[in-house]
């Protein structure tokens, strides 16, 4: 169809049903498929609009591709995504939804370490007790290398999260975290605190536009 707007929605929990009452709170009401595993919907009254549902992380693909021109994602997403990525994005508008911190976390019996700059000497101390680096499990490297180098931590090594980032440090995996939270509860639980300085970004829900959207809309 000419002049089709298609639109990336989350595919699953809170952030899709928040995001599909984003739309229909301005007036875009998505009509339903009757077939459970479809990932395809339309707009009531708006023939040219099409949702596709999609994994948050895969919408910042496909709108710095040109293949989705609007989208509903996670900042921490797009600020992880490569730099060529996000330059081919804007960001239409922060959300008053989804809102977590990523935040980097230690095991709560480090009791010398409080902040950041804490982390450069127990670094040194591993690698010259242990002969290897400080090691740091996330989902999220770029991210928390940039946050780490830009506050003076240079001995680290980066472990790829595949699943429960909490558990490395007593799995021995890693010694500490870089993790997306929303309440902390999941870090209390596991005996895991932030530094006091650990903040590495504060998320939330963003309205992002491809900028090879050519055709003005609003939300």
């Amino acid at each position: 169809m000419k002049n089709l707007i298609t639109i990336g929605l989350p595919s699953k929990g809170r952030l899709k049903d928040k995001s599909v009452n984003y739309l229909k709170e301005r007036g875009l009401k998505i009509l339903k498929s009757f077939k459970e595993r479809n990932y395809f919907a339309k707009i009531e009254n708006k023939p040219n609009f099409s949702i596709i549902f999609l994994h948050a992380k895969e919408i910042i693909q496909r709108l710095g591709d040109g293949t989705l021109d609007v989208g509903i994602s996670g900042l921490d997403l797009l600020k992880e995504s490569e730099k060529n990525l996000q330059s081919k994005i804007n960001i239409k508008k922060k959300l008053n939804f989804g809102e977590a911190d990523l935040v980097l976390a230690i095991p709560d019996n480090w009791i010398d370490v409080q902040t950041v700059a804490d982390l450069e000497e127990v670094a040194f101390d591993i690698r010259s007790k242990r002969n290897r680096r400080l090691r740091v499990a996330t989902k999220y490297p770029n991210l928390t290398k940039n946050f780490l180098f830009s506050k003076g931590v240079t001995q680290f090594k980066l472990v790829r999260s595949l699943g429960a980032t909490e558990t490395y440090p007593f799995i021995g995996s890693s010694e500490i975290i870089s993790d997306i939270s929303s309440t902390g509860k999941t870090l209390r639980d596991n005996e895991l605190r932030v530094l006091k300085d650990g903040i590495i970004l504060k998320s939330m829900a963003c309205l992002l536009y491809s900028k090879k959207l050519k055709k003005k809309i609003r939300f």
